[in-house]
C-alpha cells in the first residue's frame, strides 16, 4: 500500500484536524456532559455569583420584552418567583415578532413572506405570547402589545424622525394590529416613547426587567436604550434589572433541554456583575411549558429555546456595568 507524501499528506492532516475540531465543537455545543468537562471554571463562576434581588408582596413588576418569547427565555423564573412573593406582574412587548422569515414561511408556505404573511405571523405570536403568560400566571389584563417594526427598532430610534420607518417585513408604516395599545400609531421614535410612557404611567412599576445593551440583537439593544431613557427621566434607573438573551458565541451551551444544569455567563456580558436567581425543578418545568406555548418558535429553533431552561437565571443591575 502506497504512503501519502507531500501535499496529499498535509491535506489529509488538515482534514483530520478539521473533523476533530468540528466534532469537539458539536460536543461542546450540544452535549450536557460538556458543561462540566469543558467549562469547569465557567460552572464554578456561576455557582459563586451572589443571589439576585428578590421580590416582595405588593411590588409591581414590569417586564419589557422586544419580541414574544423573550419574556420566557430571560425571565420566566423571575416572574414566577415575583408572583409567588405576592407581587403583581405585567409584560409589554415592543414588537409582535412579525420579522422572523422562517416562521412566516412555515406558516404561509411562501419562500419570502412579506406584507400580510408577515402580519399574520405577528397575530399568531400575540396569541402565543398570551398563552405563555397564562402558563406563567400573568393575566391577559396585564399584557400590552405595542406592535412596532420587528427588526427595525434601532433604526427607528436612531432616525428619530417624524417620517415613519417602514417595516422591513410587513411593509407597514403604522401599527397594523387592532390588539395593540395604539393601533395606527406611526412607526416613529416619538410614538414608541409615548406608548411605553403610557405603560409605565399605568403600571407604576417598582421593578423593571429589560434587556442589556450588550445583547447582540439590535431590537434588544433598542428596547434597552428607550426603556432606560424613560426610566432615567423619571429618576428610576435603580428600578432596572437587566438580562441578555443573545449572548454570542453559540450561547447558551449546550443546546437542548438540560434541566438542573447552570446557565453560564454570556460571552457578551463577561464584564458585567451578574447575580444568580436559582430556580426550583417546578419553576424550570413551568418555564419549559411557557416556551412550548410559543409553538411557531419551537417549530424552527427548539434547541435554542430549551437551552434557557436551566437551574438559574442571570440578572445584572444598571450600576454594575451599563
Amino acid at each position: 500500500m502506497s504512503r501519502l507524501r507531500g501535499p496529499a499528506r498535509r491535506r489529509h492532516l488538515w482534514l483530520g484536524a478539521f473533523l476533530f475540531a468540528a466534532l469537539l465543537a458539536a460536543f461542546a455545543i450540544n452535549s450536557p456532559a460538556a458543561l462540566r468537562l469543558l467549562y469547569p471554571r465557567a460552572v464554578a463562576e456561576v455557582a459563586a455569583l451572589p443571589p439576585a434581588p428578590g421580590y416582595r408582596a405588593g411590588q409591581r413588576v414590569l417586564l419589557v420584552s422586544p419580541h414574544p418569547d423573550d419574556e420566557s427565555l430571560c425571565c420566566a423564573g423571575n416572574l414566577r418567583q415575583a408572583l409567588a412573593a405576592g407581587a403583581q406582574v405585567y409584560i409589554v412587548w415592543l414588537t409582535n415578532g412579525d420579522g422572523f422569515e422562517l416562521d412566516a414561511a412555515l406558516l404561509e408556505r411562501t419562500p419570502r413572506p412579506r406584507g400580510r404573511a408577515a402580519q399574520s405571523l405577528g397575530t399568531v405570536r400575540i396569541g402565543e405570547a398570551t398563552r405563555a403568560a397564562a402558563v406563567l400566571g400573568v393575566p391577559a389584563s396585564h399584557l400590552f402589545f405595542l406592535g412596532y417594526p420587528d427588526g427595525a427598532l434601532l433604526r427607528m430610534l436612531r432616525a428619530n424622525s417624524t417620517t415613519p420607518t417602514v417595516s422591513p417585513h410587513t411593509g407597514a408604516t403604522r401599527v397594523p394590529y387592532p390588539q395593540a395599545l395604539s393601533p395606527g400609531a406611526p412607526y416613529t421614535a416619538a410614538s414608541l416613547r409615548r406608548d411605553l410612557t403610557t405603560v409605565l404611567d399605568g403600571v407604576r412599576p417598582d421593578v423593571v426587567l429589560l434587556p442589556s445593551t450588550h445583547d447582540f440583537h439590535r431590537d434588544h439593544r433598542a428596547t434597552s436604550l428607550v426603556t432606560a431613557q424613560l426610566l432615567a427621566a423619571r429618576g428610576q434607573t435603580n428600578r432596572a434589572r437587566l438580562w441578555i438573551v443573545h449572548g454570542g458565541a453559540e450561547w447558551p451551551v449546550p443546546k437542548g433541554l438540560h434541566e438542573g444544569f447552570p446557565l453560564l455567563i454570556p460571552p457578551r456580558g463577561r464584564h458585567l456583575a451578574w447575580t444568580r436567581l436559582d430556580l426550583t425543578a417546578a419553576q424550570q418545568d413551568t418555564k419549559l411549558r411557557a416556551l412550548q406555548a410559543h409553538a411557531s418558535q419551537m417549530e424552527v429553533m427548539p434547541r435554542f429555546l430549551k437551552a434557557f431552561v436551566r437551574e438559574n437565571e442571570l440578572i445584572t443591575l444598571p450600576e454594575a456595568g451599563r
